[in-house]
């Protein structure tokens, strides 16, 4: 049985009470007002920022350009605006047209720059979320395989889905701040976008409201997290109870059950990612989307079942694991790599070329204002694992494996930043306080949870009919 070390308790207690110091500083230090708003801009462009200069000179075409991408507020505005004119509007009145847009402008930065820190949090949290999520099908597709090299993995892989139940409530948490209108990161839950009377009215969005609708929202959320979570305790428990069982009843049942779990799985992943990822563009859409997050989701969580295993053995468990068994975790690593960039490509190339504005102002958003993270991060999940992972012998280093999985996992964060950021918080995003210290705090709750899991089952399962098999492996 595995024990947790105290000096790890502390470790992942340190990163969650700084996290979470952090978090809160960070909603503390966002704008309330307006004249806030401004101070900031000036003392930005004061301290002689290029960037704040060009964003100030572009703020008209950008406010513009979101009012488009957010229902057309601009164009209704400035369609009212010529309605109640007719030609008798005073001199001044262009005077106070300019100062209202300079006014709603404000608005809408100080509105970008309070939902950073929701932002940095639901990135933070999801990211982690779907690492145990992806353990939880790389688990179900070993046992619907019915591999024979994996199921000395197996208690490192029920360890990480262990963190699916605290990820789920963390989740719907932050889903239901938002339902609720505690926070604004989903824009579509605007009322006003399905008002016909109201200036703010999204032709596109009122569309899609059938599906796009909180409560419906909602109970797709609750049914996801409850499936995935009812068959991570169900599987949990036969696999437990198949180390004392005296036939292979409970292996037999948790093969049926994972069959049955992969079919939905992969269809409510698919929407989860249209949902609680996608919508946050709610003008955009890809077909492709529900894979590519998909594929995300895998490397990331199979390469945190290597790095878990990979400390274990450091400490002295896990005899049994070889490096065949590193091995084919690396080249699981590199293979869902690859698959992610292959995506990502075919949905960019697609895109770009066919140049169709309603889909092009995706990448263009992200190309323009996000440079640094949207091109970093395709270097860090394409080339890093290239350079780094295809070579079989590098396969088999442990300290090799471990270097590209940290780049990996920070790669795929910034997959998830890029994907967030741009339609919750615009240009006003950079990767400080609130981001990191999000990143901590679940980091700390993520290691807690997974390596106290681990004291709850001996580390290797006994009875499984493959054990043997797994325990003999070499490649």
């Amino acid at each position: 049985m595995y024990t947790l070390p105290n000096k790890l308790k502390v470790f992942a207690l340190v990163f969650m009470v700084v996290g979470a110091i952090g978090i809160v500083a960070g909603f503390l230090s966002t704008p309330k007002t307006v004249e806030e708003v401004e101070a900031i801009m000036a003392e930005a462009h004061h301290d002689g920022g290029h960037a704040t200069s060009e964003h100030d000179a572009a703020a008209p075409e950008a406010h513009q350009s979101m009012g488009h991408h957010n229902g057309q507020e601009m164009d209704h505005g400035s369609h009212d605006m010529t309605a109640g004119d007719h030609g008798s509007e005073e001199h001044g009145s262009g005077a106070h047209g300019a100062q209202d847009a300079h006014q709603e402008h404000m608005e809408h930065v100080m509105h970008q720059m309070q939902n950073r820190p929701w932002s940095a949090l639901y990135i933070a949290s999801f990211f982690f979320f779907m690492i145990a999520l992806g353990a939880l099908a790389f688990y179900a597709i070993q046992y619907a395989a019915q591999a024979g090299w994996s199921p000395v993995l197996f208690r490192v892989m029920e360890a990480v889905t262990g963190y699916l139940p605290v990820a789920s409530i963390g989740v719907l948490i932050l889903l239901l701040c938002s339902a609720l209108g505690i926070n604004h990161i989903f824009h579509w839950m605007d009322a006003d976008l399905v008002n016909p009377d109201s200036p703010h009215f999204d032709k596109i969005i009122a569309g899609k409201s059938g599906y796009l609708n909180v409560p419906f929202f909602m109970i797709r959320a609750v049914i996801f997290l409850l499936g995935w979570n009812l068959y991570r305790w169900v599987s949990r428990k036969n696999s437990i109870a198949d180390d004392h069982a005296e036939d292979h009843s409970f292996f037999k049942k948790n093969f049926k059950l994972s069959a049955g779990f992969l079919v939905f799985f992969i269809v409510t992943e698919s929407i989860m990612s249209w949902d609680w990822i996608m919508s946050f563009d709610p003008h955009w859409f890809s077909t492709l989307f529900g894979w590519y997050v998909f594929a995300g989701m895998m490397v990331c969580a199979i390469t945190v079942i290597a790095l878990v295993t990979i400390f274990l053995k450091s400490q002295g468990y896990l005899e049994e694991v070889n490096d065949s068994h590193i091995h084919d975790l690396a080249k699981f690593m590199f293979g869902f790599s690859i698959f992610w960039t292959y995506l990502w490509f075919s949905q960019f190339m697609l895109i770009w070329y066919a140049n169709i504005p309603e889909e092009v102002t995706y990448f263009i958003t992200r190309i323009e204002d996000y440079k640094l993270p949207f091109f970093g991060m395709i270097a860090m999940n394409f080339l890093f694992p290239l350079l780094l992972l295809m070579n079989s012998d590098y396969k088999r280093v442990n300290w090799f494996v471990v270097m590209a999985g940290v780049v990996i996992l920070a790669g795929h964060y910034l997959d998830v930043f890029n994907m967030v950021m741009p339609a919750t918080v615009g240009d006003t995003w950079m990767i400080g306080v609130p981001e990191l210290s999000s990143v901590c705090f679940f980091f700390g709750l993520f290691v807690y949870v997974v390596f106290n899991t681990l004291t709850k089952a001996p580390m290797v399962p006994k009875k499984n009919p493959f054990i043997n098999e797994s325990k003999h492996f070499h490649y």
